[in-house]
């Protein structure tokens, strides 16, 4: 005879709906993910993660994580293959584990800038992290200012695009909004970020630098001249990240030349590869604003950088996604 039988009904059937929300962290920036764990008023789930001495990685969870809803953050920083492969470990170890739901956060997504072929032969990267993160078990991305739009289609499932600017933008509002402003975009084709600036910003006129770029050589442009009119005013040059700095240091030296009174530099994504730290210093500009999407070596760090967080956007959104609401109205129908 089963043992079932000599229980009250309820107890045989009786399922718990209560939904549990897990957020995890991988080794590439964790500060940020602690941060966003605080904001939602939990705490990161304890992992064990290491390298073998050949470069392999490993990772475990110290706790079950069956039937969560989970949110796995991790920038791809330098090194960037290895935390590449790090997140990916990590949504194929939550899947296995029965998670329920796994949502992968990328505050700065890798290969973002490979997203079209622009010569024969070449992979489209950022297409194929979206592949490897839908193969490991993903079922959602989360990702903040991602490099072009299209990259949302390369996910074959949900993807939340947060948008860093209403952080910046407030920011440039407190300390410039007393200044004739102008708007530059660093090359033509961010020209629409420009407009949502100029929107946020009053109607502030826009310019942009006409520039040309030798696809044989990354990294590698030139500024040739400032389209639009910016004399007497305080530039606000946006951008979504800032690498090496080499682009936008010659839009600061052109806008400058071309008579601005000043340059505000605005980016999401603080890289800054080697030598961005000293062009930055050197190039006039009165501020450079970041978010702290990536994580940035006490060396890299210099007197007129200032590092916002992006913790409450991102936290803000991943509640949204838990409790099923609209990670668009954060941005006021920006998204």
């Amino acid at each position: 005879m089963s043992k079932d039988r000599h229980r009250p009904p309820s107890a045989v059937i009786r399922k718990s709906n209560k939904k549990n929300l897990m957020v995890f962290s991988g080794r590439a920036h964790p500060e940020l993910a602690q941060e966003v764990a605080a904001q939602i008023g939990t705490e990161l789930v304890p992992t064990s993660a290491y390298d073998f001495a050949n470069g392999e990685i490993y990772v475990r969870y110290e706790e079950s994580v069956r039937g969560s809803d989970a949110f796995v953050i991790q920038s791809h920083t330098t090194p960037i293959n290895e935390c590449i492969m790090e997140h990916l470990l990590m949504v194929d170890a939550l899947k296995r584990a029965s998670a329920k739901r796994i949502t992968v956060v990328l505050p700065f997504y890798g290969y973002a800038r490979q997203d079209k072929k622009h010569r024969g032969r070449e992979p489209i990267s950022a297409r194929l992290v979206a592949d490897m993160f839908k193969a490991a078990g993903a079922d959602r991305l989360m990702a903040v200012d991602l490099h072009t739009d299209q990259i949302q289609g390369f996910f074959d499932g949900p993807v939340d695009h947060l948008f860093a600017q209403p952080v910046l933008a407030e920011h440039v509002q407190k300390y410039y909004g007393h200044e004739e402003l102008a708007v530059v975009s660093p090359d033509a084709g961010r020209i629409k970020v420009a407009e949502q600036w100029s929107r946020t910003l009053g109607g502030a006129p826009l310019a942009f630098i006409h520039k040309t770029r030798d696809i044989h050589q990354p990294n590698v442009s030139i500024a040739n001249r400032v389209v639009g009119d910016v004399r007497g005013r305080i530039c606000v040059l946006v951008d979504d990240m800032i690498d090496t700095g080499g682009t936008i240091a010659k839009a600061c030296e052109a806008l400058m030349k071309d008579g601005a009174k000043g340059v505000v530099m605005a980016a999401t994504h603080a890289i800054l590869s080697d030598p961005a730290t000293q062009r930055l210093k050197e190039c006039g500009a009165l501020e450079v604003v970041v978010t702290n999407t990536l994580p940035i070596a006490p060396e890299a760090e210099f007197d007129t950088l200032t590092v916002l967080s992006i913790a409450p956007l991102i936290s803000r959104a991943i509640m949204e996604v838990f409790e099923d609401g609209s990670v668009t109205s954060l941005f006021d129908g920006h998204a």
